[in-house]
């Protein structure tokens, strides 16, 4: 039978009632002649409120014992649901991710998977019973338990999905699917039937919560059908594709009636950092020495400019997220490296990011033109850009970014966007 992989979230998990209710979901795909394999994460709020006891117990716990206890709340999870699926007369069996033969890099906390052993799970679906697995975690070479970092367990879902050869993945969240924006901070946003790779990955980078960016670009990678729906409601749904199809995109976009809609989405990522350090010397290497101390220290840097000054000197900007920003000043604070000893550094806090996002804007010029215009038109400074070819970012003040989302939902028509077809009931897919 070809095999389904679903992973619901802590939210479609928080408890019993809703437990119950992912199990009749799942009893429902297995009665329509699917293996089923279900990822499932931490109920609710479990992982913070472990998280906090940790630090109840320890200023500053080692990575290894986070591992050993953040793990146990997709223990508690899979167990719980493997017994709600055989009070329906559904065969279960649960298996934690290193059970599951998920192997993963010797690194705690934010691992990588390396390789999967599927041979538990397939002589168990080969028994008829639906497989639960825990997700978010696996093992390392040397038997130590892993997590994969919040958000892994979409990965561990993708990853499995592409393991089994499954026929496609589907990822159950407590909201519809991909809006054109966040529907909290526009009301009008839409729901989006399709959204290609590269845009979803771009979105989940830029802030959308909805994937996590490593299951996207898996799924990417080996072209694995991929969907995002509601857990709580049978209506709408999002499929990630490799193309669109021909459809026309929103009205008054320069284009978009001959080649479809040119922006998709527009997506807020909150609390960023902008550094700016100046008096460094003009040399080749000098950008190198910079990241490369941010890297020792794992500070991740997203948008970076360099400038040179008439002095012979270069000045080097980038952002970084807010909470980095202290042991950013700590790691130039503390370098005993001669070429920082002169640097200059100033630092900005209370920015978030807004990004435009859309595979059409490949083929149209003026679209950041026209994204400035509406900004500067609202009186919003733009302090700094990063483009690529399917997206526009700009760092404006966290007082005025909801404004800017607003303004760019409406300025790009996203309102009007009419779905590229609608999905009345996934069950009839």
């Amino acid at each position: 039978m070809p095999i389904l992989v679903q992973k619901y979230g802590g939210s479609s998990v928080k408890d019993g009632d809703r437990l119950k209710a992912v199990a009749r979901k799942i009893a429902e795909h297995k009665a329509k002649g699917f293996d089923l394999v279900v990822v499932v994460s931490a109920m609710g709020k479990t992982t913070d409120q472990l998280i906090q006891l940790a630090h109840s117990v320890s200023a500053k716990p080692s990575s290894r014992e986070m591992d050993m206890l953040l793990s146990t709340g997709e223990q508690t999870s899979i167990a719980l649901l493997s017994m709600a699926l055989a009070d329906l007369g559904i065969p279960a069996r649960s298996f934690t991710g290193w059970q599951a033969g998920i192997q993963t890099e010797a690194y705690h906390q934010a691992a990588r998977i390396q390789t999967i052993d599927p041979r538990r799970i397939h002589a168990a679906l080969s028994q008829g019973e639906v497989v639960i697995v825990a997700g978010f975690q696996g093992v390392s070479i040397d038997g130590e338990i892993t997590t994969l970092g919040r958000g892994g367990s979409d990965t561990t879902a993708v990853a499995l999905a592409i393991a089994l050869g499954a026929e496609r993945c589907d990822i159950y969240t407590d909201v519809p699917g991909v809006f054109t924006t966040d529907p909290r901070l526009v009301p009008e946003a839409r729901l989006l039937p399709e959204v290609t790779y590269d845009e979803m990955l771009e979105l989940a980078h830029l802030g959308a919560k909805v994937l996590h960016p490593r299951s996207v670009e898996l799924a990417k990678r080996f072209q694995l059908p991929l969907r995002v729906l509601s857990s709580y409601e049978d209506r709408g749904g999002t499929m990630i594709v490799s193309t669109l199809k021909d459809t026309p995109g929103a009205a008054g976009m320069p284009g978009s009636l001959e080649t479809g809609r040119v922006v998709t989405g527009v997506a807020r990522d909150q609390g960023i950092a902008r550094f700016t350090l100046s008096n460094l010397p003009n040399r080749i290497h000098i950008l190198s020495e910079v990241f490369n101390l941010l890297e020792a220290a794992h500070i991740n840097v997203d948008i970076i400019i360099q400038s040179l000054r008439p002095e012979e000197t270069t000045e080097i900007a980038f952002t970084v997220q807010e909470n980095d920003a202290l042991r950013v000043l700590e790691v130039f604070n503390t370098s005993a490296h001669p070429d920082f000893q002169s640097v200059r550094i100033m630092y900005e806090t209370s920015l978030d990011k807004v990004s435009i996002v859309g595979s059409g804007m490949v083929t149209h010029p003026g679209v950041a033109a026209e994204m400035f215009r509406l900004l500067t038109q609202a009186g919003i400074e733009i302090k700094m850009v990063s483009t690529s070819e399917i997206k526009v970012s700009v760092v404006v003040e966290a007082k005025d970014s909801e404004r800017a989302v607003n303004i760019l939902h409406e300025g790009f028509h996203l309102d009007r966007l009419e779905a590229l077809h609608r999905v009345e009931n996934i069950n009839d897919i």
